[in-house]
């Protein structure tokens, strides 16, 4: 059953806040491609260029199903999964100098909170989004 009223509207925000800065990464990727390929380069990743661009598509795409309520216990598990590789990839705080360790840890730390985020819109289900376009898959 849909969760209708104030509920309803405040879970509405929640997931436009959510997808919204989720799918706005996501053009960040687009926006600033060559910047993002050299970090990606210097982090080590393969096809850096290509996994910039891939990842953008990923944001975009999961941002917009959280928003609409397009196949979004899929979406939001893909993000979660994304934030957490990201995090241990290239916000290694534990790998890095002195001097940069707060950096990026409060990095990791956002992507974690983030996904933990995903996690719990997956768990909640579009079964009870009022306000969506209600396709899913479970």
């Amino acid at each position: 059953m849909a969760v209708t009223g104030i509920e309803g509207i405040i879970l509405l925000v929640g997931r436009i806040v959510f997808g919204g800065v989720i799918a706005f990464t996501g053009l960040n990727h687009f926006m600033q491609t060559e910047q993002m390929t050299g970090y990606a380069e210097h982090k080590g990743l393969p096809a850096p260029k290509l996994g910039v661009i891939g990842s953008g598509i990923v944001l975009v795409l999961g941002g917009l199903s959280v928003i609409l309520g397009v196949f979004p216990i899929v979406a939001t598990i893909v993000i979660a999964g994304f934030l957490i590789v990201a995090g241990v990839v290239f916000h290694d705080f534990w790998a890095v100098p002195e001097e940069q360790q707060q950096t990026e840890m409060t990095q990791f730390l956002k992507n974690v909170a983030m996904a933990g985020g995903a996690l719990v819109i997956a768990a909640v289900g579009p079964q009870q989004w009022a306000y969506s376009l209600d396709l899913s898959l479970f």
